[in-house]
């Protein structure tokens, strides 16, 4: 571990807030505060890919900004977790960039200023939290997203609007209040130190710690960490869909949800370690128990017909594999999971920026009403159909390459239920995704849009919202195709426990 300057990690955490601040004072002229979160994106971006070449060389950055007590600071920290959960944030932030522009203009949204500032306060909050060198830090940053992310989900401060943010509150404060403080306390108290270990076999319980405790303390992170959508804590996740379409796509592919799913992954890892996990069986009961969540979620989704509302429930599903994957306690099973992270980020955000398109340009919001839209709307469809690909787990697009790996994982243990798990859970996502594709290409258009046959993607505020969806979808292919960068930095998380990972699994 090497002690850094604080400049390297606390400048790629501040740039985020200072655009923030840049849009804020440029209220009054709407290019400039555009221009200005654009900007803040781009510079975030490049200020994660200038650390990314430590990381991968087996370099872990940190520095202690404050001490509170011993063993309890603000500390930053970067490795190669982090580095994949900044990287795909920053990197997503500049295409939601251009694509909020569309969105924002094409519907006329009221509180524009207020909706770009906490956009970006809230990436900036996400990069904190990638970069949390322990519990209390990164418990910080996780509190501070939920909080600049409530203005964003009753952004319309309508009726559904005030009761979608009320429960988002709710559930996300009283959980981290109730579960996260408490689990935090137990684990001072036990190993001395909040700081995370500097591998993921051993974490940093000591010796002997009883298995009631550790077990206890487990159990009030993984409900603690709300955003990870786990049932039965996943209620506000499918509530939040009242807000605007790019909040949605913050929310379920980009930052919230994410840094649900990142602290989770990091606790199980960092804290308890593989070996702990497994020697109490901890590992395997996680992975039963979010298995529940990703069959149960799909069968819901099932059930829906207006798109955003089955996209949630769909990312409800999805992340829990991110959490089967780290849960499994293998190379190729954490690898699956972690990589997860990022394929997982690029589709839905794809999905959620056509489900936007589609609403500001034809209006429709229900899937039984988009017949014949795919030959009106052909690249926002087009993109749809490759990131419902990626969420099924079709060749050669990036989702498979998660679900082989979680499945060679599941065979690594040689755990036929999990597999199952995985097989029907992708079977079930064909069901709720396919038939949305085959209807805005086959179906039948409504009777007052018979005859209409001009494209809907032509005018400059479509082109602000196509380009960015296209750019996504093309991404999720080449993850497919081209995946081994993300190995690359999941290995240096921990080179012993990653060795072998490619040979092993090459032949498969």
């Amino acid at each position: 571990m090497i002690e850094t300057t604080p400049g390297m990690l606390i400048v790629t955490a501040v740039i985020p807030m200072v655009a923030a601040f840049l849009v804020m004072i440029s209220g009054r002229r709407p290019n400039l505060r555009e221009a200005w979160s654009v900007v803040g994106a781009v510079l975030t971006f490049a200020s994660v890919v200038n650390l990314a070449p430590k990381v991968l060389a087996g370099e872990v950055l940190t520095y202690t900004y404050a001490q509170i007590l011993p063993g309890v600071g603000v500390t930053l920290k970067l490795d190669g977790l982090g580095l994949i959960f900044a990287g795909t944030s920053s990197f997503l932030w500049i295409l939601a960039a251009f694509y909020c522009v569309g969105y924002m203009r094409g519907l006329e949204e009221h509180a524009q200023t207020r909706f770009y500032v906490c956009y970006a306060a809230a990436v900036g909050a996400a990069m904190g939290a990638a970069f949390a060198g322990n519990l209390f830090t990164l418990y910080l940053f996780y509190e501070i997203v939920s909080v600049v992310t409530y203005p964003l989900v009753m952004h319309h401060q309508d009726e559904e609007g005030y009761e979608g943010g009320k429960k988002y509150l709710i559930y996300l404060f009283f959980t981290s209040k109730a579960f996260l403080l408490t689990g935090m306390v137990l684990v001072y108290l036990t190993a001395g130190t909040l700081d995370f270990g500097s591998g993921i076999m051993d974490g940093i319980f000591p010796a002997g710690t009883g298995k009631v405790l550790v077990v206890s303390s487990f159990l009030l992170f993984l409900f603690g960490f709300a955003k990870s959508g786990v049932m039965p804590f996943h209620n506000w996740l499918p509530s939040a869909m009242v807000a605007p379409t790019p909040v949605s796509a913050l929310l379920h592919a980009v930052v919230v949800v994410k840094v649900g799913v990142f602290s989770t992954a990091r606790v199980m890892l960092s804290v308890y370690g593989v070996n702990l996990l497994h020697s109490t069986g901890l590992g395997l009961f996680t992975a039963y128990f979010v298995s529940f969540t990703i069959l149960c979620a799909s069968v819901i989704a099932l059930t829906k017909t207006n798109l955003k509302a089955r996209l949630a429930y769909s990312t409800v599903s999805q992340l829990s594999y991110i959490l089967l994957g780290v849960a499994l306690l293998t190379p190729t099973g954490v690898t699956g999971g972690l990589v997860h992270i990022t394929n997982h980020a690029f589709s839905k955000i794809t999905l959620f920026f056509c489900a936007g398109a589609i609403f500001v340009v034809s209006g429709k919001s229900d899937i039984r009403e988009m017949g014949g839209l795919g030959y009106r709307m052909p690249w926002t469809m087009g993109a749809f159909a490759l990131a419902s690909l990626s969420m099924i787990g079709v060749p050669p697009v990036s989702g498979f390459v998660s679900k082989w790996y979680l499945a060679l994982g599941t065979m690594e243990i040689h755990n036929w239920i999990l597999l199952t798990v995985l097989l029907v859970s992708s079977l079930l996502n064909a069901g709720y995704f396919v038939p949305v594709v085959i209807k805005a290409f086959y179906g039948a258009p409504l009777p007052e849009d018979e005859g209409k046959t001009g494209s809907l993607e032509k005018t400059p505020l479509a082109r602000f919202m196509v380009v960015p969806l296209t750019v996504t979808a093309i991404f999720s292919v080449l993850f497919g195709l081209y995946p081994d960068l993300f190995f690359k930095i999941i290995s240096v998380l921990d080179t012993g426990f990653f060795t072998g990972l490619t040979q092993a699994t090459a032949g498969l």
